[in-house]
């Protein structure tokens, strides 16, 4: 249950303006700790507070763009949100040394974009199309 003391605190504490986009963005009054921000610019915050957050919501993303969905968090950043990982991958030196020198970089998933994945048939076609031929015809 969001109380409305806890709404004043977080607008006292971030400003109205934050507060607006926060509201507008994720629907809810938070305010918590920047503890880093990926390559796409999604910042990603912590609140450890029992008295702000309830527990479970206490990690957040802040997305950079506003058409946003799940698959723009990188793959550290999502197992820290997601309590996989106790330490954001900034002060992670576990996830800094993971990641392999011939792992391409990341990407978002395109599906229902101009940018998605769209392949071609290299195939011949099984069945072809019907042509007619039309012979002229005597004019008498």
């Amino acid at each position: 249950m969001v109380s409305i003391g806890r709404y004043i605190r977080n607008i006292q504490r971030s400003g109205v303006k934050k507060w607006i986009r926060d509201m507008w963005y994720i629907g809810d009054a938070k305010y918590g700790k920047c503890v880093g921000q990926d390559q796409f610019g999604n910042k990603y915050y912590e609140n450890l507070n029992p008295e702000d957050e309830l527990p479970g919501r206490h990690r957040w993303v802040d997305y950079s763009q506003h058409n946003y969905h799940a698959s723009q968090v990188p793959p550290e950043w999502h197992s820290w949100l997601h309590h996989i990982r106790n330490k954001p991958p900034p002060e992670d030196t576990v996830m800094q040394n993971l990641s392999p020198p011939w792992k391409g970089a990341w990407v978002e998933n395109l599906t229902g974009t101009r940018g998605a994945y769209k392949s071609y048939n290299t195939a011949a076609a099984k069945i072809n199309p019907w042509e007619p031929k039309a012979a002229p015809r005597n004019s008498a």
